[in-house]
């Protein structure tokens, strides 16, 4: 791992390995420059992310090649209505002593993969909530600690929700994002297009180890925010709950339930990450601005009115902000 005397010098260290892991990821991956910026952000933050697109948007293929590039242990898990806990975690069996002996299950690893999370049960689903939040699992009375850096990247369908198990609200707080994919452009397309109908192979090259990843996420917790920022971040949370004393029309008419405070979190730690990955040593509200909707989508329940007029989570926190 680099060494830097300054924290100056980790800054631009970071800004650095972001444009590598940019263009590395480039080499696989058309377009999507957003959500690849969205995607890192989580992760220098130490936050799990949930992606949501229709089928073909390369979610998995993202998801996959930025571990590559990060140089991190990596294990997709595929969430179908059989899947067991123990599936996820591990489970004790008798080893040939008849003594209990702990099998790891594919949660130990850096990078996880949910792929359509909505596609198992909720019992199946809450496995990932201790890991999520405690970096452990615990079975039969003992912890196991999880390897660090831990992420846990899911994926969902917007479309098809027949025979789907909606995430709990509990469930999608722990998500820092929730990213939305969108199609392609005309010519990204084409280049997509091109690249996989031929027969060449490219390579990712590794751009950080896990240790320097966790090293950035100390870094960004050390970024020094105004006390004007912070205000702002809290105010626009509080802003988003109903029938309390901040919060505007639009809110009280549209919305059944406003974000918690771990939005709050999220969008000062965003922030931070968002304003170190442009190059600077300090975040403004810009850079609050500029993380809120994929931290407060997931958190914002909207009531019938809202649902009957058209008026979508994404166009409540444009009037919000």
């Amino acid at each position: 791992m680099k060494e830097f005397k300054t924290d100056v010098e980790a800054a631009d260290g970071l800004f650095e390995a972001y444009n590598s892991l940019k263009k590395e990821i480039s080499k696989v991956v058309v377009g999507q420059e957003e959500v690849v910026r969205l995607l890192l952000t989580s992760i220098f933050c130490g936050g799990h992310c949930l992606l949501v697109g229709v089928p073909g948007l390369a979610k998995t293929l993202l998801i996959q090649t930025m571990s590559s590039a990060l140089d991190l242990k990596f294990n997709r898990i595929q969430f179908t209505p059989d899947l067991m806990p123990s599936d996820i975690v591990g489970a004790e069996t008798l080893d040939k002593d008849r003594n209990f002996k702990f099998i790891r299950g594919p949660i130990f690893s850096n990078i996880i993969l949910a792929d359509e999370i909505n596609r198992t049960p909720p019992k199946t689903q809450a496995a990932l909530l201790e890991s999520m939040q405690e970096y452990a699992v615990t079975i039969g009375g003992q912890k196991h600690d999880l390897d660090r850096p831990f992420f846990v990247l899911a994926t969902q369908n917007p479309i098809e929700q027949e025979g789907t198990y909606p995430l709990p609200e509990a469930q999608l707080d722990r998500f820092m994002f929730n990213v939305v994919l969108d199609y392609p452009s005309y010519n990204q397309e084409l280049d997509i297009v091109k690249n996989t109908t031929s027969d060449i192979t490219t390579k990712v090259s590794h751009i950080l180890s896990g240790d320097e990843i966790t090293y950035f996420q100390h870094l960004v917790r050390k970024v020094p925010i105004a006390d004007n920022v912070v205000e702002y971040a809290v105010d626009l949370v509080q802003k988003t709950r109903p029938n309390t004393e901040r919060a505007p029309q639009i809110t009280n008419d549209y919305l059944e339930w406003g974000a918690g405070p771990r939005a709050s979190q999220f969008l000062v730690l965003g922030a931070k990450c968002n304003a170190l990955l442009n190059g600077n040593y300090s975040p403004d509200i810009a850079d609050v601005q500029a993380v809120a909707k994929p931290t407060l989508r997931h958190r914002l329940v909207r009531n019938f009115k809202a649902e009957a007029e058209g008026y979508d989570i994404d166009k409540i926190i444009d009037n919000l902000l």
